[in-house]
């Protein structure tokens, strides 16, 4: 648009009395329904055949124009933590387990349903909580989410029996499973797009840092002899380990108070003057300027998803019917392709995941407790060390029950999280120029092939050596999945198109815990195969989604 500033007589400034401002003169021919022109300017300035305006912007020019600086590092470090607490969460119930098991008497199938519960509980809140953050907004959701999220674990520290700790491990999940595909979606649509896909990256390495933490933590807690005890309550190591693990929800949940509403839903809600206020925050954080000098004026969308009335999301019938549209709406083309690309793909990748990362610190005291009664001296193949330790050793009777645990097995577990770190860096380093697609492919097929070596493995060495690399592998692929289906889904149906996802990757999860759990001590090594041909076979899919990096998002 070209305002005529030559004199009073020109028809774009003689208003209210010869004198407006540009400002106005925008809002009133957009009211006049002459948006066209600006929609066709912005495809020229995408095509690099016009020059970027500062006065009208859309999503992506609006969120360059506030540079990138202090504001996005905070913004990692807080949606990072979300990420962190949630890893925490639910790892922590494989450090759990080997320390549990007399306590809460648990077996071999009753351990993995103990890991399983918290991903059916994640799978019922993540539909729910993504649905709602696409119709109340990322941040509300997140500050509910995280405080009950907190909530749930204390009190499952508390429960003396089986039963009650597997009801507030589900509650826990459910809280849970909104974290998710909601902070992906709200993270993700802060970041210009030659930044999103390193950003991300980054985003997904504080997985790896909760990873840390849970080891270090249990090393550290899980081993000593503290706590509570009397005949009727026990309050030991690894329930104030679980309690500890509390901890970053709470600190998050307090530092999103603090943070302002996502500018690309708020844009997507038709409310351009909020969306113009958090540009302007993110400007003067970034710069140090005033908040006015924000050179922007005015926001408009490329989009037909903008026909909200803000005034209607109170109303409780009204966001039921906009969650059921937005459901319906990831399941029409063009967008169902996509839908199911990465249900399947999500489905496959974590039923890998945590079919195996989560039995790791059991393996490992499997092959602890082998040694021992070997002297140290005897080598093994993880089948036969599984068949000792279920026919004579601690599992083949309730009585034999023991929960002492080296603290070798602790390193061992340390070692394995932390050699995610270098593939986390690859990935952080390397997303936005090899892109999604080369990560998740070079990601699976490794660990796939990992996954076949730990049935032929014959020692604890062995065995550390390719838990590590197959850490390693999956850490990079597990954020290239995470980056890929975040920009697949249009804005208005982000969330929900993660939650639907992230159901799956749930899904995956209980399927990954219990398949293990029940083939490890009867049909091994079956289990190890199963994962290695999902694992290739859910990376190799991800070749038909379309290239996202370095591209806007829609």
């Amino acid at each position: 648009m070209v305002v005529d500033h030559s004199g009073s007589n020109s028809p774009d400034t003689k208003f209210n009395n010869g004198r407006v401002k540009n400002q106005e003169t925008i809002d009133l021919k957009i009211k006049s329904g002459t948006l066209d022109r600006y929609e066709k300017k912005l495809d020229a300035v995408e095509n690099g055949s016009f020059p970027p305006t500062k006065e009208v912007a859309d999503f992506e020019q609006a969120i360059e124009l506030t540079g990138y600086g202090k504001f996005h590092y905070l913004l990692l470090v807080v949606c990072g933590f979300v990420s962190t607490s949630e890893e925490m969460d639910v790892i922590c119930m494989s450090f759990i387990l080997p320390s549990a098991q007399c306590d809460l008497k648990l077996n071999t199938s009753s351990k993995g349903w103990l890991n399983s519960i918290i991903f059916i509980g994640m799978m019922a809140g993540a539909y729910i909580w993504g649905s709602l953050a696409d119709a109340l907004g990322r941040r509300k959701v997140l500050i509910v989410i995280s405080f009950m999220n907190a909530l749930c674990i204390v009190a499952s520290t508390f429960a003396q029996s089986y039963g009650v700790f597997m009801f507030f491990r589900f509650l826990n999940g459910a809280a849970l499973g909104g974290s998710g595909p909601v902070i992906w979606s709200y993270f993700a649509e802060f970041q210009p797009k030659n930044k999103r896909g390193s950003m991300l990256s980054s985003m997904a390495a504080f997985w790896t840092l909760g990873n840390l933490f849970v080891a270090s933590l249990a090393w550290i807690i899980i081993p000593q002899d503290i706590g509570y005890r009397s005949p009727t309550f026990l309050y030991n190591s690894w329930r104030i380990f679980l309690a500890i693990c509390s901890i970053p929800s709470v600190l998050v949940a307090v530092f999103l108070f603090f943070l302002p509403e996502s500018p690309k839903f708020l844009l997507t809600r038709n409310d351009h003057k909020k969306a113009l206020e958090v540009f302007k925050q993110i400007y003067a954080t970034n710069t140090g300027n005033d908040p006015e000098m924000y050179p922007v004026k005015s926001l408009v969308t490329k989009s037909n998803a903008i026909e909200h009335d803000t005034k209607k999301t109170t109303s409780f019938k009204s966001m039921t019917e906009e969650v059921a549209h937005n459901t319906k709406m990831i399941f029409m083309p063009p967008i169902l392709k996509y839908t199911w690309i990465s249900i399947v793909i999500n489905l496959s990748f974590h039923i890998g995941y945590y079919g195996l990362m989560m039995w790791f610190p059991e393996l490992f005291n499997r092959f602890d407790e082998y040694a021992r009664a070997h002297n140290g001296s005897e080598q093994a193949l993880v089948c036969e060390v599984t068949e000792f330790v279920v026919k004579t050793g601690s599992h083949s009777h309730v009585d034999l029950c023991s929960d002492k645990i080296e603290s070798g097995v602790f390193l061992e577990s340390f070692i394995t999280v932390a050699a995610a770190i270098p593939s986390n860096i690859f990935a952080v380093l390397g997303m936005d120029t090899l892109g999604r697609k080369f990560f998740l492919v070079f990601s699976t097929m490794a660990s796939g092939i990992c996954a076949v070596g730990l049935s032929l493995i014959t020692s604890k060495r062995q065995n550390l050596i390719v838990s590590a690399i197959f850490s390693s592998a999956i850490s990079c692929g597990n954020a290239a999945l995470d980056c890929l289906i975040t920009e697949i889904f249009p804005t208005n149906l982000r969330a929900t198109g993660m939650a639907i996802s992230m159901v799956a990757a749930r899904l995956g999860g209980i399927i990954g815990n219990i398949v293990i759990a029940a083939l490890l001590d009867l049909y091994c090594p079956l289990p190890t195969y199963i994962v290695a041909v999902l694992l290739i076979g859910g990376g190799l899919l991800c070749l038909l989604l379309p290239n996202t990096t370095r591209e806007p998002l829609t």
